[in-house]
């Protein structure tokens, strides 16, 4: 598919294209949209994207996401658009077939990491929450993990303290990450941070203040260049 831009290359340990690990280095955030309504999720990826956030993830629980997914691949065509939130095969064609170029799972389950990585040729991000469930990820061939939630497992502190025994897997802490605490986390060694409620305040939603949203993401953006 013409969709699956990211090649294939393989590390020595994983079947993860090396392009993946080249925008997370250089993005350091990922944009993660949830969501009831489509219209305001639409509205919120074009406000992030404005405001120079170039990894998209619409979570598989919000309204219509495979739609959304492919309206933003014809409209942020200068950003990776994926998806978040999947639990089994079939969200995970699902969303495939909408166009979503990465995909994320709150948990580790082997046949979804081997599907995509294997048989759909995109990245796959597992969630785990311990150095058990990080190490099984990860000699299964994910080589980045999401390490979720992280504000219940000590933040930034956590992070650090995984590199000692851990630091050939690039780890991305998700789950309460800020304008305030993103940088901290990069910091301790992770490759990247999803960020959600942080950057879409409850009350800039309601109102509609697209362009507050859009200067939330530039400070972000300053924070961890």
């Amino acid at each position: 598919m013409s969709n699956r831009i990211l090649s294939t290359q393989s590390s020595p340990n994983s079947a993860f294209p090396e392009s993946w690990l080249g925008l997370l280095r250089i993005n350091k955030a990922i944009a993660i949209i949830r969501c009831s309504e489509i219209k305001t999720a639409h509205a919120m990826a074009h406000a992030v994207a404005a405001g120079g956030i170039n990894l998209l993830e619409i979570t598989w629980n919000s309204d219509r996401p495979g739609e959304l997914i492919t309206k933003l691949r014809a409209e942020l065509p200068h950003c990776t658009i994926g998806v978040g939130t999947i639990l089994n095969l079939d969200h995970l064609e699902q969303a495939v077939t909408a166009g979503a170029q990465f995909a994320f799972s709150p948990h580790f389950e082997r046949k979804l990491l081997k599907a995509a990585i294997m048989g759909y040729k995109i990245p796959f991000v597992p969630g785990a929450f311990s150095p058990t469930e990080i190490v099984n990820a990860w000699q299964e061939g994910a080589s980045t993990v999401k390490v979720f939630p992280v504000k219940s497992l000590g933040g930034a502190e956590y992070i650090r303290c995984l590199q000692g025994p851990l630091s050939q897997v690039n780890l991305i802490p998700t789950g309460g990450i800020t304008l305030d605490n993103a940088k901290a986390m990069l910091d301790a060694g992770a490759i990247a941070v999803g960020i959600s409620s942080s950057l879409f305040p409850q009350q800039a939603i309601a109102n509609q203040d697209w362009s507050s949203i859009t200067a939330r993401t530039k400070a972000l953006i300053q924070k961890l260049t």
